[in-house]
């Protein structure tokens, strides 16, 4: 049986906000800040106002579910915005994924559409490309990460005039949202754990840089490549465990135990890869599993759970593989 690519990804934004949830229990894969892909008009652009907004009458600390309050009179025609709680992060870029819990409810009825807060893990997408609603795009690119942002959306910055019937939104609907911005990532984001002793000679030894560049691999001399999964620990992060039926969001790099040659990395493309373990190979989705976001991995994958006898592009067959993965988040 053919291997599926290490390489192959996700398209972005599948997990955050792809389709809309009615019962506003979802999980970070239930809403669409999404526009019609078939659309060839540029998204609009909205005024930005500070209101009104209406209250957080519950759960108004970050990382806390929100509950609010019903719109208070008219909403304004403009995109309303506030920062309710102030973060000290990194300031999120066009193009980076974005991780964020998010809560959306109907100004008029207060009625949740979404939120990922009963998921138990934030959403993550991309951000600012045309793939979210306007209005996330706009207000969201140049907030920063432990920042709380309220905001009223107003049909033209939403989802338009045909609204969205699968979440119960009205063409004539504006839309609340409060969203904490958990982190920002782009390809010069590394994992930043804590370094972890990699004492075993006979295994490959990963750099523990954490400036956005691809780290060292260096391969044991005249050692022979071990027959089973290799799957520690280089930097452990403090974030979720990753599950076998997770996606993550990953920076990694992959060489040949033989040469130490590099067939791929996502450094030399600019691009974080996102994709579910599930699409891999079995050496990666059981390397993964159970490690923690924020983490460096290094993965030294045998041919049976890797490529196996016929190989892949770049990767013979029978050839063993090492990689270093940093484990930004888990979707």
């Amino acid at each position: 049986m053919r291997r599926r690519s290490v390489l192959l990804a996700l398209p972005a934004g599948l997990f955050a906000l792809a389709a809309c949830g009615d019962d506003g229990d979802g999980g970070s894969d239930s809403v669409t800040p999404s526009p019609d892909a078939e659309s060839p008009e540029a998204a609009p652009t909205g005024k930005i106002v500070d209101g009104p907004l209406p209250e957080l009458t519950a759960g108004q600390e970050f990382g806390e579910k929100p509950t609010i309050a019903k719109g208070p009179g008219d909403p304004s025609s403009d995109i309303a915005v506030q920062v309710l709680v102030a973060g000290t992060g990194a300031e999120v870029a066009k193009g980076d994924y974005l991780q964020a819990d998010y809560l959306g409810q109907i100004w008029d009825t207060a009625k949740v559409f979404d939120n990922s807060f009963d998921g138990g893990k934030p959403a993550v997408f991309q951000i600012g490309v045309g793939q979210l609603i306007p209005a996330w795009d706009q207000v969201l690119v140049g907030k920063k990460a432990g920042d709380r942002v309220e905001m009223a959306i107003p049909p033209k910055y939403g989802y338009g005039e045909s609204g969205n019937p699968q979440g119960g939104i009205e063409g004539d609907d504006t839309l609340v949202f409060v969203v904490d911005i958990v982190g920002t990532y782009n390809g010069k984001s590394s994992a930043q754990g804590t370094e972890v002793a990699q004492d075993n000679t006979d295994l490959p030894r990963v750099g523990t840089n954490t400036d956005g560049k691809a780290p060292s691999i260096e391969l044991p001399k005249e050692t022979d490549p071990p027959k089973k999964l290799v799957a520690n620990y280089v930097l452990e992060g403090d974030g979720a465990e990753v599950k076998e039926s997770d996606a993550v969001l990953v920076q990694y790099k992959g060489v040949l135990w033989d040469n130490g040659e590099q067939f791929d990395a996502t450094y030399d493309r600019g691009q974080l890869a996102q994709f579910s373990l599930q699409q891999v190979v079995p050496g990666w989705s059981q390397g993964l599993t159970g490690k923690k976001a924020g983490s460096r991995v290094l993965i030294v994958v045998p041919p049976d759970l890797g490529y196996g006898d016929e190989g892949q592009g770049d990767i013979p067959g029978g050839a063993t593989l090492v990689f270093s993965v940093d484990i930004l988040a888990v979707v």
